[in-house]
């Protein structure tokens, strides 16, 4: 059974397409595609598709991932041609980039993402007072949030969890950029949006667009993509100290 990995996009309308709903469209599309997917066993077989860490509904992201199992022996399409086949199956606003084989033994999405990078596009704010509130909040030696998981509370430092901060205007409001760690658990883009003591994130947080655009996983020592479309971003690459 070979595995291929799959790097695609979410953005628009389709932000509001739950995690769930965003598999069965990938699902269909794979079939769609003609490709050879592996089924599960049981009374009820279902393809053979793994997901890495589920983007919130309403979130947009440019940097979304999933693994298919093939079956080995039969005809597929093409690595040069797949992204296309695949993203003609997949309704408007999700696009797929890049498909690449990964080797036997290859750590699962879930258990190899160590951090992601997010975008936060605040309407109206002040670059310098954003930059100010990531200061205070990085100074901090401990950030303890109580954190909703399954239906119960559980405690958690967002500190070990907080890379670097990059505040800066854009075109659409100022732009807040954060990595933000996932082991031992993550922490949501809300969740670090409640601990900045901002006066602008006082208000609806709906009114701040959120994107995705980098996930993260090491490979002897190196932090990369687990398809990298080019050069990574070294901004906020390093841990706050």
């Amino acid at each position: 059974m070979s595995r291929l990995r799959v790097r695609y996009t979410k953005h628009g309308r389709i932000r509001f397409l739950s995690h769930r709903d965003v598999a069965r469209c990938l699902e269909r599309a794979v079939r769609r595609a003609g490709l050879p997917v592996a089924y599960s066993q049981g009374f009820s077989p279902r393809a053979r598709l793994h997901f890495g860490l589920a983007l919130s509904t309403g979130f947009e992201s440019d940097a979304e991932y999933f693994d298919v199992d093939l079956v080995d022996g039969r005809s597929a399409p093409g690595l040069d041609t797949l992204p296309s086949v695949l993203g003609s199956a997949l309704p408007e606003g999700i696009d797929v980039e890049a498909v690449v084989p990964i080797a036997p033994g290859t750590p699962s999405l879930q258990d190899a993402v160590v951090s992601c990078t997010w975008r936060f596009t605040v309407p109206g704010a002040a670059p310098g007072a954003l930059a100010e509130a990531a200061a205070r909040l990085t100074a901090r030696e401990s950030i303890p949030l109580t954190l909703v998981r399954k239906g119960k509370q559980v405690r958690e430092d967002l500190r070990p969890l907080l890379g670097g901060i990059v505040a800066e205007p854009g075109a659409m409001g100022t732009e807040l950029t954060v990595d933000l760690g996932t082991k031992p658990r993550s922490v949501r883009p809300v969740e670090f949006l409640s601990a900045l003591d901002a006066p602008e994130l006082t208000g609806d947080v709906a009114d701040v667009r959120v994107l995705r655009t980098h996930q993260w996983i090491n490979v002897d020592g190196r932090r990369c993509e687990p398809i990298s479309l080019g050069a990574p971003s070294t901004r906020i690459g390093e841990r706050a100290s």
